[in-house]
């Protein structure tokens, strides 16, 4: 029997609408990736300029996307099947391909696993189901939990998997990206990085 705590907790929950995250956060692309089959997804830094990647891990196969633009750098249609799920290794990776190739990428997904819920500067991340199954995913500014604050002001309900199956969401290591995966799509936002940072990167 839940209290009446978490009865009015879970109406709040439930009545607030999506609503995009806040400035810096942008949207990168207008729509979300259709990605069927989706298994998972992980984070990687690009060789040379430091910005993100995201590999999608499908029943189709491995696909790279630049973080930044949405665009889709690398396809691999065929992996080997000893390395085509993460389940296949202990840390749950993948091999990763084009400018990543050679190395392994941690996949957050059905196998399980699990990406930055926080950032250095206290963005947070929080995946809740009021209407299980069903999951919303919120994020809180400045390392607050949603529980307490107006909605859109201090915390904002971004996402709700009410049509498939919520697979990740989370941020990059850099947390400059902030992604939400489903069994059959993929949303990213993106935000400037520390300039000094970026040049660093650029230099490596």
């Amino acid at each position: 029997m839940i209290s009446a705590y978490q009865r009015q907790l879970r109406e709040r929950f439930l009545e607030v609408p999506v609503a995009a995250p806040p400035a810096p956060w942008r949207p990168v692309l207008d729509r979300r990736t259709p990605v069927g089959g989706l298994l998972g997804i992980g984070f990687a830094m690009a060789p040379g300029t430091g910005h993100d990647l995201v590999m999608v891990v499908s029943h189709d196969g491995h696909g790279l996307f630049d973080a930044t633009t949405g665009e889709k750098i690398a396809r691999n249609r065929d992996p080997e099947p000893d390395t085509s799920t993460p389940d296949a290794v202990p840390d749950l990776s993948c091999p990763g391909l084009g400018p990543i190739a050679g190395t392994q990428v941690r996949i957050a997904g059905l196998f399980g696993g699990g990406l930055h819920t926080t950032t250095a500067d206290g963005w947070t991340l929080e995946v809740i189901s009021p209407e299980w199954p069903n999951d919303r995913v919120l994020l809180s500014a400045d390392g607050g939990m949603p529980h307490n604050g107006p909605h859109g002001e201090q915390w904002w309900h971004i996402f709700n998997s009410d049509y498939s199956t919520l697979r990740a969401a989370g941020f990059s290591p850099s947390g400059r990206t902030l992604a939400v995966a489903t069994s059959s799509d993929l949303t990213l936002w993106t935000r400037p990085g520390d300039e000094a940072e970026l040049r660093a990167g650029e230099r490596e």
